[in-house]
Parts: structure tokens; C-alpha cells; sequence
């Protein structure tokens, strides 16, 4: 077995051959049948790691009756050849029998003790979830499985982190299983496991190719074709070899070029050595993508016949392979002049992406699902374009953007279900960051604690993909109740169309296309208005260095004015907005275009998110938080005391995480004066400081109540870190997402100063029962630059 791993399969099973031989020279009294099944039962565990699975079962059901026979004496090897054969199973196809030996198998780990076993038989029940498409069962059994690792057999856990990384895959979140994948094949290099080792660098491979990073796939998959060639590893090479392929022609596809013809005859012959070795899913992928790049050499019959040659995917193909499938059929029939068909294919396929995502469980995989679901959301969304004409048209666009962007604002979050586990996991993060931030202060070096940081926050983040499950799915709001929730307010919806942007205009009941400014000057010119409001933050800048900073501000803001908000002039006239913006315009602060200073702006994720959020709630009770370390908090948030007499103020040493969360729960308004940061790399974690340390973003999700309005008076946490579909998290976005309706916050950094004065004159209008939207305009207008607040949700 060893050296079927570190070097070649054959000639490990050549000793295995020469072992066999041995068994029949010993005496009755040694169990010469016992070790015969034993050396078999190596044999079949040689044969599934190289992909000869049918040779492998048929060991495998001649083995356990033998074990069997006596199994009190022989309860390790046939629990652990039970688990075996539950891995062929599962490899080909039969779920249930693995479903069963799976079970076999850790009732007898559990009755023996055996607990390594139990937890290789609990990381296959893992692969088994994984393969009818339950992630969140498959992440929760991983878990379960690293924790008997990690005082058992601390080796087996690079294994289990690369399946873990290719469950992250089949649910869209790219980056997560990088760095799973990442951190496990530099120990699976050192333990020399070839089969791991190459299949890590396959699914490191499709994780760089969902990142758009084409030449590290390419250079990963070429490795691992190697690695399993020198295996003797012929499935797996193959399978290695489709994901150069796919590299190659993703590249080609996002790039827009014309496709070689080289490149689709590739992947029809390779489809064709794939099904001849029974990888029925790997065979279909290798020809869709084929159908696609024929279709875009205008080769429409070839990519007709091809496709007709598709299976129909079965229960246990992934989501990534269906929606693939979908997307196919909706190019041919775009390319056959037949939209009708196309949107219908493009209706089923986020029917079934629903369904999918509605399985997800964590807030963090409900986001991720949406990347599966991007081409043909791009498909349809463009075809309804294309023939939208007057209100009838526009309101058919105006449906397909709700159905492609930002699904997670329409789920009904759950009750929190506590898990210990994750409880400490965040104790222990707010310790660590409150220590770091301590030494900071105090010069000391932070490194080795920011290292732990990092890692008890990826080890939160594996917890909460399962222990949170997000909530029950709310219908997508129609034209019509969008229409009736408006009122006298504009609705601007923006979407990217080709190199340029328009605006879907939604007012008194009828719908309006808008064609706006270039692309990508619209989206630099946001980055260089930004970086020019982070300057102009600080309290006591330079007066020349603030006149410079402002005239180019200005000028930027000018310019945006122009490129957005000028071609709507007529069009939302001077009414109350409400806008859904896309992508990099989440940063944008719109207060400061010159036509919209002044002007009520509500930001929303989608419509249906605002319709969620435009109830309206009671502003009553008030909390006022006041965090440690910001100048003048104390002091702010004792004024507001003034105008809030009956409110709870939490300040000084009583503003720790746990007091701060049992006073939001409930509340009708808070307002929270903290420093804070936006964590980009994994937006649940944005945090605010407070005494005991960090306020994460993921534990407002879980409010029982959660605020009806939310002022965060901290630099930048309305940020949001946008994820495929539209979907924008941080931490408004986590209070959002959790049932606040209105979160007002700054998208860059503001000086303490601007931020009082804001405030100050946010809350006299505040509570004299002013809108949030209309508060905040007033607030904004005298110094919009210096005051970068947006609304979001319901204004």
C-alpha cells in the first residue's frame, strides 16, 4: 500500500501479488483466510485510489462476509473495510448502499471504540452529503470528523481539509476553498501523497478558474495530470487534463475572442475517453464547453448535435454541471433567433439554482450559489434588454434584475441555534483582538497574535457555514407590489449592458429604460472619488492640502453627476430615490453628486430587499452606545441623552459585546459610536470595537429582534464586500440581511468631527419623526465631502 502511494501503483500491486502467495504455506491455527481477506482487502483499497472501482466492489463483497463471520475478534478491519467499500460506492453512483455501510460502519466504531475509525467513517459520511448535494450536512460531518482528528490523527487532516475545499467549490465560494486547499497541500507535499496531492492541486485548479486566475489552473492541472500518470491513475488524469482543458476554454470565452477550432475538437474527443471510463458528469462538462465554443465560431448545427448528446443530469450531478447545461441550451437557442426558449431555459435554471440555494444553510453559502448562476443571469437580463420597448418592456427587464441579484435580503433569517463550539471560537477571537489592539497601543509586536486571529477566524467561519442555517426564502417582489410600495418615490435600478451602464427607472407605476455612462470611467472615477474622501477625512488637515483634495473631489463628483444622474433628470424629477446600485457603485457616495445634495437616497441591495425592509417599524425604544477610544464618543452619546430622555445608554466600561447585543435586541433605534473596520476578506467579521474587544457582524445575524434602525457612527462600516449576484455583505449588510430595515453608515472613512456634527443634526430630525432618508440629507447636505453617510434599506 505505501508504495502504491509514494511511487507506483503497479508495483504495489505486484507485492500485494507476491503477499497473496504466503498465506496458503501457513498452518490452519495461524487463519490463513483471514489474512488472505485481509491482503485483499489492501488490494481493493489500491484499486478504488486509482479509479477501478467495479474490480474494488467485487473485492470488497468477497472480504466483509469473511470478516464478518467473527466480528467481535475482527471489528477493526471490517469496520474499516465497510468504510472502504461506502467509498466505492459513493464513486460509483449508489448513494443508498453507501448510505448504509456508512452506518455499519460507525455503529461498530461506536460499540468497539474505535475512534479513528469513526471519524474516517464521519468524513465519509461528508463526502457522501456532498455528493447528493447536501453542503451543509457535508461541512457539519467534516467538522465532526477534524475534531476526532485532532486528537487522534492529526495527519488526516489535509485530507479533509481538500474535501472540505471542494464543498466550498460546489457552493460558489472560490476564495474559502483557496485557502482551505492551500493550507493543506504544502502537508500533503511533505507526507508524499501523490493521489492527494494531485487531487488537491485539480480542485485548487477549479477554484482559480472560478477566480478568473486561467494561468494558475493551467499550471495546477498540468501537475496533477503528471502526478496521476506517474500513478498509473488513468480516470484521474483524464479528469486532471479536462480542467486544463476548461482553463483554456473559460479564458477564451470571458476574453470574448473567437475560439480556435482546435480547442472544441479537444474536448469532444476528450468527452469521449471520459464516458469510455465511466465519468459520465466529467464527460457532459467536457462537451458543453465545446457546445459553447462552437456556438461562438457560429457552427450552430455542430453545437445542436453535440448538445443533443447530453444525458440528462442525474440527483447526485452538481449544480455547477445543471446550470452549465442550462446555460448551453440558452445560447443555442439565442443563436437559433428563438429568445423565448432561451429565457425559459434561463427561468428553469435559477428555479433549480432556488432550490439549491434554499439547502444552503449558512449565510455565507446562500451568498455563494449566486457565482453558478451569473452567466445566464448576464443571458437573460441582456436578451430582455435588447427588446425591451416601453413600459411593457421595461417591466420585463425590471423582473429578470430581481431575479439574478442579491437573493440573500430575501430570506427570513431563523432563530439563532446555539453551538458552543462557535460561542468560543468568537470569545476567543475578541480576546486575541482586543490584546493585539492593546499592544499596538502600546508598541509591543502583534504578528504572532494576528496569525492566531486569522486562524480562530477561519475556524469560525467552517462553523458557521452549518451551524447557522440563514432562513426561510421569501417569494421575489413583483413589478406590481414594488410599484405600490414606492409611492411618491423613484426607483433607479442600475445594470451593466455591454461597455456601458443604464438605469431602470421605476415611477408611478410605470417602468423606463435609461441608457447612462460609460462602464468602466463610471467605476474608475468612483475609486479616485473614494480614495479623495478617505484624504479628506482627518479632523486637522493642511488648509492647502484640503483645498487641493476638494477641488479634486469635486471635480469627480461633477463628473459622476454627469455620467449618472444627468440622463435621469426627467425621469425621476425631483422626487425621493431609491436606488439599487451593482458591483463597485456600493461605494459610491451619492449625497455627494451635486444634483442629488439635499435629495432623500435610500440604497438597497434589490427591490425586493427594500419592499422587505420598507414596513415601517416603531422608533421606539432608543439605544446609545458608546464604544471605547474614539474622541468625544462618551460625551456624544451623553448629549443625545438630551434628545432622547427615555433611551439606554450603554457607555464606559458597560459597552462590552454581550451588554451591547442584549440592548440592540428589541430596540427600535441605535445608535452605535465605535470605531470599526470592514474586513473585505470575510465581510461576516466586520467589526465594531468595543471594551472586551469586537462586535462581529455575524453575531447581529442572530438577534432575536433585531433594531428597526441602525447609525453607525464608525468609519466605513457601511462597506460591503461584493460577492457574485449583487451580493453585498458587511456589517449593514449583516444587520440588513438579519431584519433591520435602515442602516445609516459611511462608505469611507470620516473624521470624528463631521461625524458628530452629523449626527448631532441627524437626531434633532430624528426625533422629531423625520424619515431616515430625508434626516440624513438634511444632515449630509451642508459638507457633503466630509460627510460620506448612506442610508441603506428602507429610508
Amino acid at each position: 500500500m505505501a508504495e502504491a502511494e509514494v511511487g507506483s501503483a503497479t508495483t504495489g500491486l505486484g507485492h500485494l501479488d507476491d503477499a497473496a502467495a504466503l498465506p496458503k504455506l501457513l498452518p490452519e491455527s495461524a487463519a490463513p483466510h483471514l489474512l488472505s481477506a485481509l491482503i485483499g482487502a489492501q488490494r481493493a483499497l489500491v484499486l478504488t485510489r486509482i479509479g477501478r472501482f467495479t474490480e474494488a466492489l467485487t473485492l470488497f463483497d468477497e472480504i466483509i462476509p469473511v470478516l464478518a463471520y467473527d466480528a467481535e475478534e475482527n471489528a477493526l478491519p471490517l469496520a474499516r473495510n465497510v468504510m472502504n467499500r461506502a467509498l466505492v460506492h459513493m464513486s460509483l453512483n449508489n448513494p443508498d448502499a453507501a448510505l448504509s455501510d456508512l452506518r455499519h460502519c460507525i455503529a461498530l466504531a461506536e460499540r468497539h471504540g474505535l475512534t479513528r475509525i469513526e471519524g474516517k467513517a464521519r468524513h465519509n459520511f461528508g463526502d457522501q452529503s456532498q455528493l447528493v448535494g447536501d453542503i451543509p450536512a457535508a461541512l457539519n460531518y467534516y467538522e465532526q470528523a477534524a475534531r476526532i482528528y485532532h486528537a487522534e490523527s492529526p495527519g488526516w487532516l489535509p485530507r479533509l481539509r481538500l474535501d472540505q475545499g471542494r464543498a466550498l467549490l460546489t457552493a460558489g465560494l472560490a476564495e474559502e476553498a483557496a485557502r482551505q486547499l492551500d493550507d493543506a497541500l504544502p502537508e500533503l507535499r511533505r507526507n508524499r501523497a501523490i493521489q492527494d496531492v494531485a487531487e488537491a492541486e485539480v480542485a485548487r485548479a477549479a477554484a482559480a478558474i472560478l477566480d478568473g486566475d486561467f494561468p494558475l489552473a493551467r499550471r495546477l492541472a498540468a501537475a496533477a495530470h503528471r502526478r496521476f500518470l506517474r500513478r498509473g491513475n488513468e480516470r484521474w488524469a483524464e479528469v486532471a487534463a479536462l480542467a486544463e482543458l476548461r482553463a483554456n476554454a473559460t479564458a477564451v470565452l470571458d476574453a470574448g475572442r473567437r475560439p480556435p477550432a482546435r480547442l472544441s475538437t479537444q474536448l469532444t474527443e476528450h468527452a469521449v475517453r471520459l464516458a469510455e471510463l465511466g465519468l459520465r458528469d466529467e464527460a457532459s462538462v467536457a462537451r458543453l464547453l465545446a457546445v459553447r465554443l462552437l456556438l461562438r465560431r457560429g457552427a450552430v448545427d455542430a453545437a445542436e448535435e453535440l448538445l443533443a448528446r447530453i444525458p440528462r443530469p442525474r440527483q447526485t450531478t452538481p449544480i455547477d454541471h445543471v446550470m452549465l447545461l442550462r446555460l448551453c441550451r440558452a445560447e443555442l437557442a439565442v443563436a437559433q433567433g428563438n429568445s423565448r426558449a432561451a429565457l425559459a431555459q434561463a427561468r428553469a435554471g435559477f428555479a433549480e439554482l432556488s432550490r439549491v440555494r434554499d439547502r444552503m444553510g449558512g449565510l455565507d453559502l446562500v451568498c455563494g450559489t449566486a457565482v453558478h448562476g451569473q452567466e445566464l443571469g448576464r443571458l437573460a437580463v441582456g436578451l430582455v434588454l435588447d427588446r425591451a420597448r416601453g413600459n411593457a418592456g421595461a417591466r420585463r427587464v425590471f423582473a429578470w434584475q430581481e431575479r439574478t441579484r442579491a437573493q440573500v435580503y430575501r430570506y427570513e433569517p431563523l432563530p439563532e441555534i446555539a453551538d458552543p463550539v462557535l460561542a468560543r471560537l468568537i470569545t476567543e477571537m475578541r480576546h486575541v483582538q482586543r490584546i493585539a489592539q492593546q499592544n499596538r497601543i502600546d508598541g509591543k509586536p502583534v504578528s504572532t497574535l494576528e496569525q492566531r486571529y486569522v486562524r480562530l477566524q477561519r475556524e469560525a467561519s467552517r462553523l458557521g457555514w452549518y451551524t447557522s442555517p440563514w432562513g426561510r426564502p421569501r417569494p421575489v417582489a413583483t413589478p406590481d407590489e414594488v410599484t405600490a410600495a414606492l409611492g411618491d418615490r423613484v426607483l433607479v435600478s442600475l445594470t451593466r449592458y455591454g461597455d456601458r451602464l443604464s438605469a431602470l427607472v421605476v415611477r408611478d407605476g410605470r417602468f423606463r429604460l435609461v441608457s447612462l455612462g460609460p462602464l468602466d470611467e463610471t467605476v474608475e472615477v468612483t475609486r479616485q472619488l473614494h480614495a479623495d474622501l478617505n484624504v479628506l477625512a482627518p479632523d486637522h488637515l493642511p488648509a492647502p492640502l484640503v483645498v487641493a483634495v476638494t477641488q479634486s473631489a469635486e471635480k469627480r463628483a461633477k463628473l459622476l453627476d454627469r455620467l449618472l444622474v444627468a440622463p435621469l433628470a426627467d425621469a425621476i424629477g425631483d422626487r425621493e430615490l431609491v436606488i439599487v446600485p451593482f458591483g463597485p457603485l456600493y461605494a459610491l457616495p451619492w449625497s455627494a453628486l451635486p444634483s442629488l445634495r439635499g435629495r432623500p437616497v435610500s440604497i438597497a441591495p434589490s427591490a425586493t430587499a427594500w419592499c422587505g425592509a420598507a414596513t415601517q417599524g416603531e422608533p421606539e425604544p432608543v439605544v446609545l452606545v458608546g464604544g471605547p477610544g474614539v474622541p468625544g464618543a462618551i460625551g456624544e452619546v451623553r448629549e443625545l441623552c438630551s434628545v432622547y430622555p427615555q433611551a439606554t445608554l450603554v457607555d464606559g466600561p458597560d459597552a462590552t459585546s454581550s451588554t451591547v447585543l442584549s440592548a440592540l435586541d428589541g430596540s427600535g433605534l441605535a445608535h452605535l459610536v465605535a470605531h470599526g473596520a470592514h474586513e473585505p476578506a470575510n465581510a461576516l467579521f466586520s467589526r465594531l470595537d468595543l471594551v472586551d474587544g469586537p462586535l462581529f457582524a455575524h453575531e447581529t445575524t442572530r438577534l432575536r429582534r433585531p433594531p428597526e434602525r441602525v447609525v453607525l457612527a464608525a468609519c466605513e462600516l457601511a462597506m460591503s464586500h461584493v460577492r457574485p449576484g449583487e451580493e453585498a455583505l458587511g456589517f449593514a449588510g449583516a444587520l440588513l440581511a438579519g431584519g433591520s430595515r435602515t442602516i445609516v453608515g459611511a462608505v469611507s472613512r470620516v473624521g470624528d468631527q463631521a461625524a458628530a456634527e452629523t449626527m448631532t443634526d441627524l437626531h434633532r430630525l430624528l426625533a422629531k419623526g423625520t424619515s431616515p432618508a430625508l434626516a440624513l440629507a438634511e444632515a449630509t447636505a451642508a459638507d457633503p465631502l466630509r460627510r460620506p453617510f448612506l442610508c441603506l434599506g428602507a429610508g
